[in-house]
Order: C-alpha cells, then structure tokens, then sequence
C-alpha cells in the first residue's frame, strides 16, 4: 500500500479488547469486502471490510480472520486466512501478502491459504457453542447487493445449523468508537495531508474556474501525500449548489460574488478526514456572506463546547439546536411565531439546517458507534453545522475533527485556516 506501515500493536490490542467481549467457547469470523465489479472485465477500486481492518490491519480481497480464543490448539486462537499468492497473479495483479507478511502486518502467527479453511473452521466450531458473526448495523446502511459477509452468514446458518450465532457488530460499535493514539495519530496525516489540500485550492480559485478543476488540485494533492484519495466523494459547491446537501457533481463554472462550499477529506491508511470550509470565488467576503458566515461559526464554536466526556448524543443535538435557533431568529430567518407553533418533531430551525451537527469519524467518515454511547476519552466527532438560503443561493457550512479529552476535547484540525481574515489573505497570497 501507499500508506505507511500501521504499527501491528494496534491490531494485536484490538483484538484483545473483541476477544475480552466474547462469550466463554465461542468463535469469531470476520471476512473482507468483494472486489465489486463494473462491466464487461472492470472492476472497481478495492475497499477493505473496515471490521476485518480495524482487528487485523490485512488490506486485501480474499481475507478471512478467526478468533477461537478457547480453542484446544493454541496455535488456532488467532487465524488468518488468505488468497495464495503465485508467480501468475504477481504478474497480472502484483504479489499479495505472504505467510510472513501477514504476520508482521497483523500480528496473527497463524496464516493458512483459504483452501484450508473449511477444515480448520471445522475443528474450531465443532468443539465450540457460540459462532460470533458480522454485519452491517449503521443505522444508515443501505445494502442493494449482497456481500462477501452476507453469503459467510448464509454459509455458517447451512453448514453450522444448531450453532447459537452471536452479534459482533455491538462489540465492534463500542470498541472501534474509542480511538487509541495509533489511531489518532493515523487520523491526524489524514488531517495534514486535507490540509494542504485546501491551502492548495485557495491559491488556485479565481472566478471562472470550474468546480472539477478544483476537484482536480484536490485530488493531485491528496494522491502526492500517500493518500488513495478522497475519503468520500468530494463536494465541490459553488452558488446554488451548495444548498443541496450531498452535491458531488461538481460540474459548474465559479461567478465571480459567490461562496463555493468545500466538503472535502482525505483518507490515509484506511482512516479519514472530514473537513468542510466555504471561501468566496473572487477572494472577498460580501457582507451578507460574513454575516451568515459568522453565524455559523458560532454555532460551530458553540457546538464544540459540548462534545466532551459525559455528554450524550441526543441532549447535544437538541441543545444545538437551541443555539442555531436562535442565531437564525437573529438573523431575522425564522420568526418567533415560528417557533412558538413549530412542530417538535421538526422544528423551524431545519427549514435552514436540516441535517445533524456530529457523526463520529474513523475508518468509516459515518463511523460506527451508538448514539446512545456517553461520549468517552478517545471519542472522535466531526461538528459541522450549516445554514442553506436557497432563495439568496448562499449555503455556508463549516467543519472540524474533534477529539474528546479526559478534560475537554482537541481540535484536530486546528492548523487549517477558518477566520475570514485568514481566508482573504492565503485567497490573495499573503
């Protein structure tokens, strides 16, 4: 890979921390994501299973981890399983992993090709109770297509039938929530290399470029640092644009006046960043673009107060949404008969923010976790809210990576430029 080396400590102590939440003769499978294909022989780019990712730090198709901590030959505790490399698949694809490779990768000591893995998922499970098996448990997840995961599951219910299965998403969900300094250290070239990356484009805009050029410098600079590229599709939103939400056309030319909305993150070791900035195309701020601007990095700064330890996700939204409430009544947005005879359960503010403040961040930019999780040391949130004036096509939202502390919470993103002066000088070279 590109990255890197992720030191292996992360990956043997994570799967000390799975092996801690199994029930007594148990056995844990995880297996990695397909290689989805396109059309004809196309194929698309490899993206791991970030489960399989976070306990073993194998980032290849064909990968299979087995955790039977009970098992009565010791050397089978811990197992991975992987794809055979030979002469002809270096040739045609390069080399995978070897034996030895994975092992440094991974830590695990135990690698079989996956010819072997029937027979030694058989001695395993047979002599055990409990079969721990993943899936997709993001409340957001939409899965058309059946995965590599979805057929293991199909797989162990006919092959392994009077088995009891065990959940492994909840474990991981409140595992991988706490991020180690590894971790954050991983996180935090994400953030560096983002960093550059919007520098770079605010000495490149000029009225008249185009979105897509933009997406270009983004992309050179991201892949110049050893990053695979974006962490999600970027969004490039100039004018209008930047009142639909999740933009990623990226198609139009910059006017001089108007604010382009930047939402932008780089991924680096599997881990992403999640930034958003908003900076005017002719290198100015107009007054009304300040006056909401500012507004917004209020309620930002405000936000951030709250991500902190014993906090919970369902107070810190609500109160959140007290403070844009009442920005946007100051900004003569909304009114106070609006508010008075607002529906609860969609309240006025939404007509100008309707998205949430935080998601938590990690190797997934929508990072797993429960929302009713109280927020520990080790917690990392986005905060990022926005304020969308379809009628004035202005949509300004703004974006950090915030770490929670034992007391009070880091701002990963500290070192990238947000104050309007900051702005208009790096947009005219100072």
């Amino acid at each position: 890979m590109r990255y890197h080396p992720i030191d292996s400590k992360l990956f043997i102590e994570n799967r000390k921390k799975f092996i801690k939440k199994m029930k007594p003769n148990s056995v844990a499978i995880f297996t990695s994501n397909d290689i989805m294909p396109t059309n004809a022989d196309g194929a698309m780019a490899f993206k791991q299973n970030t489960d399989l990712f976070w306990l073993t730090g194998v980032d290849q198709e064909e990968s299979t981890l087995v955790l039977a901590p009970d098992a009565k030959v010791e050397k089978n505790r811990e197992a991975l399983f992987l794809r055979e490399t030979n002469e002809e698949i270096a040739i045609w694809e390069g080399a995978k992993l070897t034996k030895t490779q994975a092992t440094e990768v991974s830590g695990v000591h135990t690698v079989y090709w996956n010819e072997e893995m029937t027979s030694v998922l058989n001695e395993l499970v047979f002599d055990a109770e409990h079969i721990y098996l993943n899936s997709n448990e993001h409340l957001r997840n939409s899965s058309p297509v059946q995965t590599r995961q979805d057929r293991l599951l199909d797989w162990v219910k006919k092959t392994y039938p009077l088995h009891h299965l065990e959940r492994s998403a909840p474990i991981m969900h409140q595992l991988r929530a706490i991020k180690s300094q590894i971790e954050i250290d991983t996180l935090n070239v994400a953030m560096e290399i983002t960093n550059k990356a919007f520098r770079r484009i605010c000495e490149f805009v000029k009225p008249g470029v185009w979105e897509y050029e933009i997406e270009a410098e983004l992309f050179h600079e991201f892949k110049r640092s050893r990053s695979r590229g974006p962490a999600y599709d970027p969004i490039i939103a100039s004018g209008f644009n930047a009142c639909v939400l999740h933009y990623i056309q990226n198609s139009d030319q910059c006017k001089d006046g108007d604010l382009i909305l930047l939402d932008i993150g780089a991924e680096y070791g599997n881990y992403a960043a999640d930034l958003t900035r908003c900076i005017p195309v002719n290198g100015r701020f107009s007054d009304r673009q300040k006056e909401i601007y500012t507004a917004v990095k209020y309620v930002k700064d405000e936000a951030t107060k709250l991500l902190v330890t014993g906090n919970n996700w369902i107070d810190y939204h609500e109160e959140v949404g007290l403070i844009m409430e009442k920005e946007l009544l100051r900004l003569g947005l909304i009114t106070e008969d609006e508010v008075k005879n607002q529906d609860p359960d969609n309240p006025a503010y939404k007509k100008f923010f309707p998205h949430g403040t935080s998601h938590h961040l990690g190797l997934d930019v929508h990072d797993v976790a429960s929302k009713y999780h109280v927020f520990e040391p080790g917690m990392v949130f986005t905060v990022e809210p926005g304020i969308y004036i379809r009628e004035e096509n202005l949509g300004v939202r703004l974006e950090d990576d915030i770490l929670i502390t034992e007391d009070g919470n880091m701002n990963l993103m500290a070192d990238i430029p947000i104050e309007i002066e900051e702005i208009e000088d790096l947009m005219s070279g100072k």
